[in-house]
């Protein structure tokens, strides 16, 4: 094996080009040689630990066959769905040492191959289009777009896969399930996990701990306080509660997908499928039959974990005999040469238990009847959608009562954090909500936001050696915290720019080539990253003449600077997500996005009559945010110089940010 050498959380900011705990990570630069120590295990075990210090442990009693691995970290998440991926990600990216654990063999959870469930959120608001989540899910979603045109939900995995293994602070734990953890005064001190695929068991200390497993897998055994079910209307004064509390949620769906051969396609259901009648899909409406039926829905009045295994066998009993009614009723003749060519053996969950917090969302939350939350860190904005616990049983309920929120809403820290385990955080399905505000925050694209906002918490809780509900109570320090999420494209509903390291706010001018009507150049320094639909109010756009466009801002006297961030524009407007399903395809771009500035030089001067001098030159850029760190310079003003889109006729830049 090769000697490897390790980083420590402060080299790898200043690697970056940043200081202090929130220094930002670049799309351009990676810290390929930032990798971790030799660790040395037992002879004849291979070495698949990176990025954390790992030793063998005391031998454990009742398990002789299994090896000990004992593992120290800043972070360490549970799950790794869309919450936990971006929990890790971002806690990484901000200098924290993370172990992440896995119990599949892929990430993704219900946005992997084993589901296909395809990621909605804010992004799927019916008030106004340009609400698609930033930051982390916006990076994945335009890479997916970009290298997976073909709709392949397994090479939607390997890009999960990939960007977490390439981040050289990341531990990843595929095929391990956490299954205790050791408390102390009212805070975790070790979890445990197990992979029988490897017969490895791991003790894992860590200073902060995240539970994304959406079923509290963690905060369960950590102790942590839960609910399961729903509220009555009193507990919370919410209108779209029951009158009475029950353990009833929303239950399980099983996805399946199906293609036209071009030539008859028979198909033979098991004795073991169900009989479906038209009756049954009175109000569960066939109309496309090439991914499946969200509605085929099962468990609600069951316990979606202790009973998964039953309700995976009904769930596969009724997408059979559904499939079997599509293609041997007589009423759907067009789906002769339909043939399925893949079914989940995966249940997808929408509900189990839900950990309480400092704050619980409710109804009037969501509607904004509370005022603004100022610990607000992440958007939200699917409809309040809650569906009958019967499921494809009750066939007299229709299948989901959807109530769209008018304006998208914040989501606060304190419903990101344990109410009574000091050190534990949670993203996901499973965060602070009643059942009635949990309707809307349960899907993957808000799951995601949640994520990236705890990972950036506890990176900064690790560095400052504090307790989230301290950040909370640091009135400056935490909306340092909130600047440095929208420095990294977290968008937090009516919060601006007000970063004061960036230097770009201190321009004494901002001016451009060419400017479309509507726009301002300096919209590129007002602290705001998008635009609604068609709106110019945020953003410059500037039509490209004779192949170029331009942007420049200028200071009074000259500035220090080391690195410069661009938000572009991606076409927020447009939904872009990984689908199956026709309709959800139709409208979207598998390339990169037309808005998006593809080929650009980054230039600078360092007095008025000086020569123009680049600083980088890029081409081919996808991305939304990009980060261009430099040895330090002195500029008078800085200037974009885009000489192509990916395919629209003017150029479009949402904001520069400069610094130190």
């Amino acid at each position: 094996m090769s000697k490897k050498q390790s980083t420590s959380r402060r080299d790898f900011l200043r690697a970056a080009g940043g200081s202090g705990a929130f220094a930002g990570y670049s799309l351009f630069v990676r810290m390929n040689d930032a990798e971790a120590a030799e660790i040395p295990l037992p002879a004849g075990v291979e070495n698949t630990i990176t990025g954390v210090a790992a030793k063998p442990g005391a031998p454990v009693p009742h398990e002789p066959n299994m090896i000990r691995l004992d593992l120290e970290c800043d972070f360490l998440v549970a799950g790794g769905g869309m919450a936990g991926i971006c929990a890790a990600l971002a806690a990484a990216r901000h200098g924290a040492k993370v172990v992440l654990v896995q119990d599949r063999s892929r990430l993704g959870g219900n946005a992997s191959s084993e589901v296909r469930m395809h990621i909605v959120g804010a992004s799927c608001h019916k008030g106004r289009l340009g609400w698609r989540e930033g930051g982390i899910l916006e990076e994945l979603r335009l890479e997916d777009a970009k290298h997976n045109p073909q709709w392949c939900y397994e090479l939607w995995d390997l890009l999960l896969y990939d960007k977490v293994i390439q981040e050289p602070n990341i531990t990843l734990l595929l095929d391990t399930s956490v299954f205790r953890a050791v408390v102390s005064e009212g805070r975790i001190q070790e979890v445990w996990a197990r992979s029988d695929l490897t017969e490895t068991l791991y003790c894992i200390k860590a200073q902060f701990f995240a539970d994304c497993t959406g079923d509290c897998r963690l905060g369960v055994e950590a102790g942590a306080e839960y609910v399961v079910g729903h509220e009555s209307r009193a507990k919370y004064q919410e209108n779209r509660a029951p009158e009475t509390a029950g353990t009833e949620t929303l239950g399980s769906s099983i996805l399946f997908m199906a293609s036209d051969y071009g030539y008859p396609i028979p198909f033979t259901p098991p004795p073991w499928a169900r009989k479906v009648t038209a009756e049954q899909l009175e109000l569960r409406k066939i109309r496309s039959w090439e991914y499946g039926y969200w509605w085929i829905e099962f468990g609600g009045e069951d316990d979606a974990i202790k009973d998964n295994e039953a309700i995976r066998k009904e769930l596969l009993s009724i997408v059979l005999g559904v499939w079997d009614y599509i293609k041997n009723s007589g009423n759907h003749p067009d789906s002769a040469n339909w043939g399925m060519n893949w079914v989940g053996m995966l249940p997808g969950k929408r509900a189990s238990r839900r950990l309480i917090g400092p704050h619980v969302l409710t109804e009037q939350d969501l509607l904004g009847l509370n005022g603004h939350f100022e610990d607000a860190v992440a958007v939200g904005g699917w409809p309040f959608d809650d569906h009958p616990p019967g499921g494809f049983d009750a066939v007299n309920l229709i299948p989901s009562d959807s109530v769209r929120i008018k304006e998208v809403y914040s989501i606060p820290l304190r419903a990101l954090y344990s109410v009574n385990i000091e050190n534990l955080f949670m993203a996901g399905r499973n965060i602070s909500a009643s059942h009635v505000a949990f309707t809307s925050t349960r899907v993957m694209g808000t799951c995601a936001v949640e994520g990236q906002a705890i990972g950036t918490a506890a990176a900064l809780c690790a560095d400052k050696n504090m307790m989230p509900q301290e950040l909370y109570e640091n009135k400056g320090l935490f909306k340092s915290y909130q600047q440095q999420l929208l420095r990294d494209d977290q968008t937090i509903p009516g919060l601006a720019n007000q970063d004061e390291q960036d230097l770009a706010l201190q321009a004494a001018y901002v001016k451009a080539s060419h400017t479309v009507e509507g726009s301002r150049p300096e919209n590129i320094i007002n602290g705001f990253v998008r635009d609604m639909a068609e709106e110019w109010n945020n953003r410059w756009g500037g039509q490209l003449q004779n192949g170029r466009a331009w942007i420049e801002l200028g200071w009074e006297k000259a500035q220090r600077l080391s690195s410069i961030q661009l938000t572009h524009d991606t076409g927020f407007s447009r939904e872009l997500t990984l689908s199956g399903q026709a309709g959800v395809q139709k409208p979207q771009i598998r390339a990169a996005q037309p808005e998006t500035i593809k080929d650009y030089r980054l230039l600078y001067k360092e007095t008025e009559e000086g020569d123009w001098k680049e600083l980088a030159a890029v081409t081919g850029n996808y991305q939304r945010l990009c980060r261009h760190v430099f040895d330090p310079i002195n500029a008078l003003a800085v200037r974009l110089e885009v000489t192509a889109t990916n395919g629209n006729d003017e150029a479009r830049l949402y904001e520069m940010r400069c610094y130190a």
